[in-house]
């Protein structure tokens, strides 16, 4: 099966991908809080995680901050956009570190790596140790996203699944799939089970940003958005059901 290719369903539960990148945004982390970091969430998110790992999958997280800070929302603080996205990292870091806690609680061993060095609280990204990480069974946690402004942390999932070699990219969001419409302010909305990576740009679908998108299109990595509120959807999703939409080559 070619990285292109879409999920087929496994016999005996086999996942069928080995490695993945799991894009994790922050607002996930908040649960019904307004922001911030709600605990119950992410026990619940890592207890989700580990599920995973018990099937043997390497699995990689890009973790997001806007559910402490997002840069590209703070202009009514007259911030530099450069200074904002530096503070929305940081904010990953945060995330990084809550999630890799209740990950360790729950026996799963873990990596937090910083594209930003701070020796202290977090190995800085290197690449062969990251997969070196993967190949021992650890999951890898990235933060601050490329570790440069102007670049989104979907951005950073896409670039980080390339690096490691990832098989695909999974986009945990709050809806089941890819819409035509913001499904939770368009009643009608219609759901794609599969698209293409250039209708996605073209339609200006808020899947992933542009950039995102066209380098996962160059580099034939292919995307599956699904719902994170469902529990065990990370699981069927790589056990190979039909869950959320995928976007891929054709």
């Amino acid at each position: 099966m070619t990285s292109a290719d879409p999920p087929v369903l496994a016999s005996a539960a086999r996942p069928v991908y080995s490695r993945v990148v799991l894009k994790l945004s922050g607002e996930s982390l908040q649960g019904p809080q307004d922001s911030g970091i709600h605990a119950e969430t992410v026990v619940r998110i890592a207890g989700e995680l580990k599920e995973v790992a018990d099937l043997g999958v390497q699995m990689a997280i890009m973790v997001g901050g806007g559910n402490i800070f997002r840069g590209t929302r703070q202009k009514s603080l007259a911030i530099d956009r450069a200074t904002a996205d530096y503070m929305g990292m940081l904010a990953t870091v945060i995330n990084g570190l809550a999630l890799q806690d209740a990950l360790e609680k729950q026996g799963v061993h873990t990596r937090l790596q910083s594209a930003i060095e701070m020796h202290q609280v977090a190995e800085p990204f290197i690449r062969r140790r990251a997969m070196r990480h993967l190949e021992k069974g650890r999951v890898v946690i990235f933060a601050a996203g490329t570790g440069n402004p102007y670049f989104s942390t979907d951005t950073a999932a896409a670039l980080r699944a390339m690096e490691i070699k990832a098989q695909v990219i999974l986009k945990a969001t709050r809806v089941d799939g890819i819409y035509d419409a913001d499904p939770e302010k368009v009643r009608g909305a219609n759901r794609f089970e599969r698209i293409t990576y250039r209708d996605v740009l073209q339609r200006g679908l808020a899947v992933m940003d542009s950039t995102a998108i066209s380098l996962c299109m160059d580099n034939h990595m292919p995307i599956i958005i699904f719902d994170m509120n469902v529990p065990g959807n990370i699981k069927r999703v790589l056990l190979g059901e039909k869950v959320g939409s995928l976007v891929s080559e054709n």
